[in-house]
């Protein structure tokens, strides 16, 4: 259907609280771009809650807003980014449709993200430009499902499930009733997914250009890969490190470039302080650092490393966790900030994503080219932490930080024979050369072959970062995932001096002729809102309210001990990303030496 320009406008008021124009691009640009942020799956409507900053963004909302740029002769283009972004089917294809219908007015639709999965990659298809953060990943296998059923463990426990059903096909009882599906259900929910995944297929193909040979070769490499290997195979067009984005932009365009972010978000009014709800609003705004004199910064990366936002506790509660997303934006402020002459790196972190070490990496490197960068120890920088190190000029560590860790671990957890212990029957489906990869199913020795040559990739790139950043280490001596004390690592130039944090922030002040200078850490400290979901041990949130985390954290801390308790979570934690990426820069920190 198509739509007028005033229709569309019209539309605005539909979208809720999305829409109404709050800025415009500076003039004499001679390119202005809108830029469209989303983060987390959208939602089908307003709940209600988006007063309270729930984040989320409506579906429609969302096309409205795409269909508006396309009428407003203020930008001449689009970008989208992609921030943790999820999508269902169809949500793409709708939004693929408003992407049509704003290229149709002769605009052009740029799409970038740190990762691509399969649904960032069906979006992505509808751009004109679709761009990968440099160091990130794409993970397009292709399409499984699993299905349980529970009539064994049912008979096994006593419980009898009597359940009638209409129809054949319906098949919406033998998840309790039967022991596998149907030949009924079977034929029927695998036409489905049949279905399913031709139309990913199909939208795949006609975005990117490539027929049916050239996108199974396309998921037989990217099922995990880098930015250059998705290049190859034609599913991304450029790797662009953020901070040079609009720089790329203007090279595309031929022009200068300004862009304005989220150009019809509703700004609201004036804090209210007799209305406590817009009191505890403000209390959960971020904070910021303020500096007014000649600085060195220091950045903490402290605890398992992982993909997007910093946070604490993961799924076992205890250990911190430090997002690749909230270091880059951290170093991204510590550039801007003429007053901060040098950056002292403080790590204390066993590893964790790949991915996350690599941008991080990246960011690093960037912050070089700006301020001298060194790094102090404190317990540990290992694997990942280790990765992350090496990026720094002058590396200090204490006599007992461990170092090293120079290896790769990867893999899944197969949970397969637990459920046949539990009497629960899984049926598995998939489209796709190797979409059954992360099943419930032991690998076989084919798989395990294929896994072994990414965790390869991944360690040989982590071998050069260290070659590149430790001048003279000896990796036969150095790396396969050895483990090092301080006063060792020194002797094997895997770092540079003994001492700690405020020996290094006063070397690097020595070096850069600084009398009178000030300290500042990044990143900026919690929220007054975060801080007490920390205090509480976050178990409690809202709208609803879970205790089950404090009690079983609590139990443990008892039965464990604070040391051994924390050793243990963030053992745990770092293992669960295997949920997430099948290759883990992480070492094995469940070890309590008293």
């Amino acid at each position: 259907m198509q739509v007028s320009k005033n229709s569309r406008m019209a539309m605005i008021g539909a979208a809720g609280m999305v829409l109404g124009l709050s800025q415009v691009a500076a003039a004499g640009d001679d390119v202005s771009l809108a830029v469209l942020e989303i983060q987390g799956v959208p939602v089908e409507y307003d709940s209600g809650m988006s007063w309270l900053g729930d984040g989320a963004d409506t579906l429609l909302g969302l096309v409205n807003a795409i269909d508006t740029l396309a009428f407003d002769d203020e930008f001449d283009g689009l970008v989208i980014r992609l921030k943790d972004a999820g999508f269902g089917t169809t949500q793409i294809e709708e939004l693929g449709q408003a992407l049509e219908r704003f290229k149709d007015e002769g605009k052009k639709v740029h799409i970038f993200a740190e990762g691509y999965d399969t649904g960032g990659l069906m979006l992505a298809s509808y751009a004109d430009e679709v761009l990968l953060q440099e160091g990130g990943y794409i993970s397009f296998p292709g399409m499984h499902m699993e299905e349980m059923y529970m009539a064994d463990m049912f008979e096994w426990i006593g419980v009898k499930a009597q359940m009638v059903q209409v129809g054949d096909y319906k098949g919406a009882n033998e998840t309790t009733t039967r022991s596998g599906p149907s030949a009924q259900w079977d034929q029927n929910i695998s036409s489905l997914l049949d279905g399913m995944y031709a139309n990913v297929r199909s939208i795949m193909m006609e975005g990117r250009g490539l027929n049916d040979r050239e996108l199974d070769e396309a998921m037989r490499v990217a099922w995990a890969a880098s930015g250059e290997e998705a290049m190859e195979v034609d599913l991304i067009d450029g790797v662009v490190d953020l901070p040079e984005l609009k720089e790329h932009l203007s090279d595309v365009y031929d022009a200068d470039v300004s862009w304005v972010t989220n150009p019809y978000a509703v700004y609201g009014p004036a804090m209210d302080f007799s209305n406590p709800f817009a009191f505890m609003s403000m209390m959960s705004q971020q904070n910021t650092v303020s500096i007014d004199h000649p600085t060195i910064g220091v950045l903490h990366i402290n605890g398992v490393i992982v993909d997007g936002d910093s946070g604490s506790g993961g799924l076992f509660g205890g250990g911190d966790q430090v997002g690749s997303r909230t270091i880059r934006n951290a170093i991204e402020s510590m550039i801007k900030e003429d007053l901060i002459k040098g950056v002292v790196i403080r790590i204390d972190s066993p590893g964790g994503s790949a991915i996350a070490s690599e941008i991080m990496w990246q960011g690093i490197e960037r912050l070089k080219e700006h301020k001298p960068v060194w790094v102090s120890v404190g317990g540990m920088a290992a694997s990942g932490g280790y990765y992350v190190l090496v990026g720094g000029e002058k590396v200090f560590v204490n006599p007992s930080s461990v170092v090293g860790s120079i290896g790769v671990v990867g893999g899944k957890y197969a949970i397969g024979d637990v459920y046949e212990r539990l009497h629960l029957n899984i049926v598995e489906r998939s489209r796709g050369p190797v979409a059954g990869l992360f099943g419930t199913q032991a690998w076989n020795d084919e798989q395990i072959e294929l896994i072994r040559e990414e965790m390869t990739d991944t360690y040989n790139l982590f071998t050069s970062r260290v070659e590149a950043g430790r001048d003279g280490i000896n990796l036969s001596k150095t790396a396969e995932g050895r483990l090092f004390v301080g006063s060792d690592a020194i002797e094997l130039k895997m770092a540079d001096e003994i001492g700690g944090l405020d020996d290094a922030i006063n070397d690097l002040a020595d070096e850069l002729d600084l009398v009178d200078f000030d300290v500042a850490h990044y990143p900026a400290p919690p929220s007054f809102e975060n801080m007490i979901q920390q205090m509480l041990g976050g178990f409690i949130e809202a709208p609803g309210v879970a205790v089950g985390q404090s009690q079983i954290e609590t139990t443990l801390r008892m039965l464990l001990g604070e040391e051994r308790y924390l050793s243990v979570v963030d053992e745990l934690n770092g293992m669960m990303l295997l949920r997430d990426e099948p290759v883990l820069l992480v070492n094995p920190r469940a070890l309590f030496i008293r």
